[in-house]
């Protein structure tokens, strides 16, 4: 398996040769969509793209964690963290993937 990281250049690069817009129109366009996708999730909406999978904020409240190499306990402060539940769609074709 490789590890190879898709890139907003990797993204802006796709729009160009897919949709035919300027290598700068694709790269705003990215950029434009990244931004409105995180406004909302910074805002506190889920955001669920239809057979890909939904990104949602979620608030996780304070605990106390264990370090695990010395057994002390730590406090964990309260934060937002964000979650991805990817589509069955998603998940099929990413299994699929596997069995090649």
């Amino acid at each position: 398996m490789t590890e190879k990281t898709l890139t907003r250049m990797d993204l802006s690069e796709a729009v160009f040769r897919e949709v035919g817009l300027s290598r700068n129109e694709s790269a705003e366009l990215v950029e434009n969509i990244l931004t409105h996708l995180s406004d909302a999730l910074v805002s506190g909406e889920q955001v669920k793209i239809s057979s890909f999978g939904t990104f949602s904020v979620r608030d996780k409240a304070a605990r106390v964690g264990r370090n695990p190499k010395t057994g002390q306990e730590v406090p964990i402060n309260p934060r937002r963290v964000l979650t991805f539940r990817p589509s069955h769609l998603m998940k099929d074709r990413v299994a699929d993937g596997n069995k090649r």
